[in-house]
């Protein structure tokens, strides 16, 4: 699923330099004007795309496409508008500004104020993330809220004191986020404004009849994920070496649990997962690129011998090593 989500954003992204974020304008402006929204990637291999909708008076949507390893974000504090997105594909993770650490998977949905991200920087584990973005202002909406919602007694009060913090919340993926954001992938670009409207309706609709039964997830991780990150990339730098669960625990000085916690949190894997299939991707980057033998390569990715690593390449890719090499040549 991985290999199809990557080839897909590789076809969407296509036009777009490295190292820009595209801002397509659909209808209206930006949530604070012309240049409310200024994302700008973190790094020069990145690049993405949002396509930016005006849903309702005070209501903006946004579908995001990103690759590389992260990108910035800039918008006006507003203390009385909601901030939501909602991870299709991929993995994306920020700090708010009460410092709490963010990560969402395939999915998921977070839901904070927007005076909890005026500056933000976010980072995507896996390399790239899709997904959809809306900000909504309460005050606005209020003014001009959609009949329906005014006939189902909806209260963008109970919505801001529930969600409007610096604090975010996170829903687990669930069936009922499914229903809701994912028609808007099907609908034809011809048809994504009505078809906003209709799913901000429903969305806002399911958030107000939430029960507050423990669902939502906090994450409260931030003091540690720059460890966590370190730690990822020494495992991905050298690949070559095997580092146990004590050794990094030692020298990064953070608990074992917290380690494996954290880390599954910002990766969305266990560290011996997410490491066996990263070992094998960069393996198939070299069968394709280089000429060295199996052996060599996997040496230089971290098994000891031919046999291991054959083993968690069929495991990981569906495939032989030398099959892979020749079908990537024929």
């Amino acid at each position: 699923m991985r290999r199809e989500e990557i080839a897909w954003l590789e076809r969407a992204l296509q036009d777009v330099p490295e190292g820009t974020v595209a801002v397509e304008f659909r209808n209206g402006t930006a949530p604070d004007g012309e240049r409310g929204i200024q994302p700008l990637p973190a790094g020069p291999k990145g690049r993405g795309k949002m396509e930016l909708y005006e849903v309702y008076h005070g209501v903006h949507g946004s579908f995001c496409q990103f690759q590389g390893c992260g990108a910035s974000f800039c918008h006006r504090v507003n203390a009385r508008a909601l901030n939501l997105f909602y991870c299709r594909a991929g993995r994306v993770g920020w700090n708010t500004a009460a410092g709490t650490a963010v990560y969402l998977g395939a999915g998921e949905l977070s839901l904070h104020g927007m005076d909890g991200c005026a500056a933000s920087e976010w980072s995507f584990p896996a390399g790239y993330a899709a997904g959809i973005a809306l900000w909504v202002d309460l005050a606005r909406l209020e003014e001009a809220c959609p009949e329906i919602l005014r006939c189902a007694g909806f209260r963008t009060a109970a919505l801001e004191e529930r969600f409007c913090g610096q604090r975010p919340l996170v829903l687990p993926a669930s069936q009922e986020l499914e229903w809701i954001f994912a028609p808007l992938y099907a609908a034809p670009p011809e048809l994504r404004l009505a078809y906003l409207r209709l799913k901000l309706q429903e969305l806002l609709l399911y958030l107000g009849a939430l029960p507050a039964d423990g669902r939502e997830l906090t994450q409260d991780i931030s003091r540690q994920t720059e460890a966590v990150r370190a730690i990822h990339s020494l495992l991905t730098t050298h690949l070559e070496r095997r580092y146990t669960i004590e050794e990094l625990s030692k020298e990064y000085l953070i608990n074992t649990c917290a380690l494996k916690e954290i880390f599954k949190a910002v990766y969305g894997q266990p560290i011996a997962t997410y490491m066996k299939e990263y070992r094998v991707r960069r393996a198939m980057t070299l069968l394709r690129e280089t000429d060295e033998s199996v052996a060599s390569i996997a040496a230089q990715v971290g098994y000891e011998t031919q046999g291991k690593f054959t083993k968690a390449f069929k495991d990981v890719a569906q495939i032989l090593p030398t099959e892979y090499r020749r079908n990537c040549r024929t």
